[in-house]
């Protein structure tokens, strides 16, 4: 015959047990799943669409140190050796995910991720550059890729089109540009007829050296004059990195002749009059939609490529340091003024 109190301590005993499992069962459900993201802040013009990645993300229920966790890595310039480091250990750390910009960055990741099955998130890149196949369309990128694009030639066209509404005597216009850079013939292929059409001669210049574009800046002023009458900047290296803008600001507050295309300062001294551009935390935001679809298991290379609009800001003070009278028109189209 069973006794009773024995009976009674082994139901309690295997009660216990069950109630045990179950929590540590229950426990384990309800351990998020962290996902690791690796940033590669590439280029300091756009530093800002990490801000915004990570923002987007935090809205989207993807919060730091609970259920994602970033490793960001920036270099200030381009630096495509320091991607190859870069890239290289986002890989060796199997992250979930890695989110690139610019051009150079996107494409030096896609290679380091070939045959994992790490998912790629651009931002501020050229997909349409001839021979660099970074998306297969921008319908269908294809492989574990996809991203927010810039629209290198239609704002390259913009570009010269509002420059010429600020400047329409302007006949000869300084076009400078990082040489080997490869969105660059693109851009000047969809310029140069544009301009032939206005009657306007465009002067193009490639130089990796800010000394050379010093010494062809100079070259310009003779006992006849200036032999340009206006500065247009490209969606390129060059018009973003200090060393280069500060010869071609300085030249244009000397000469007073007007710089436009991309927005930059030196100092405060010398700025461009407007700039075509996007707005980095906006496409750090778009990037952070397509992340979501990725870790829902929406495969990347399914997921359309975003070409976000870029945005005009017009420094009226910038215009009127350099005598510019800025059309209304051309106010009426701005995102931003500057005063």
């Amino acid at each position: 015959m069973v006794n009773k109190k024995n009976s009674q301590k082994v139901w309690v005993l295997l009660t216990c047990i069950i109630v045990i499992a179950l929590l540590m069962s229950g426990c384990g459900a309800a351990r998020p799943k962290i996902y690791h993201v690796g940033i590669l802040s590439g280029m300091s013009a756009f530093a800002d669409a990490v801000d915004g990645f990570k923002s987007q993300m935090t809205e989207l229920g993807y919060v730091e140190g609970k259920n994602i966790s970033y490793d960001v890595q920036s270099t200030t310039e381009i630096d495509t050796e320091a991607y190859k480091t870069i890239t290289k250990k986002f890989v060796a750390d199997k992250v979930d995910l890695i989110f690139v910009f610019p051009t150079e960055a996107t494409v030096v990741a896609k290679a380091a991720t070939q045959g994992t099955n790490i998912p790629v998130v651009f931002t501020g890149t050229y997909t349409d550059i001839p021979g660099v196949n970074i998306v297969n369309s921008i319908g269908e990128p294809g492989g574990n890729i996809t991203g927010a694009r810039v629209a290198g030639q239609e704002d390259a066209s913009k570009r010269l089109e509002i420059l010429l509404e600020i400047a329409p005597n302007a006949k000869r216009i300084f076009v400078p540009y990082f040489k080997g850079y490869p969105n660059v013939p693109m851009m000047l292929d969809i310029i140069r007829p544009q301009a032939a059409s206005y009657g306007v001669e465009l002067i193009e210049f490639g130089t990796n050296d800010p000394q050379e574009l010093q010494a062809k800046m100079d070259s310009f002023v003779t006992s006849d004059g200036v032999g340009i009458d206006a500065i247009l900047q490209l969606g390129e290296p060059l018009a973003v990195t200090p060393a280069f803008y500060s010869i071609l600001g300085k030249f244009s507050y000397d000469h007073r002749i007007p710089i436009g295309g991309t927005m930059m300062s030196i100092d405060g001294k010398y700025s461009s009059v407007f700039g075509l551009l996007l707005e980095g935390k906006a496409i750090g935001a778009l990037a952070a939609v397509q992340a979501d679809k990725i870790f829902k298991g929406t495969p990347a290379g399914t997921i359309p490529v975003i070409t976000p609009e870029s945005h005009l800001v017009v420094n009226y003070k910038a215009g009127q340091d350099l005598g510019v009278t800025i059309p209304q028109g051309v106010l009426s189209e701005a995102y931003q003024i500057i005063r």
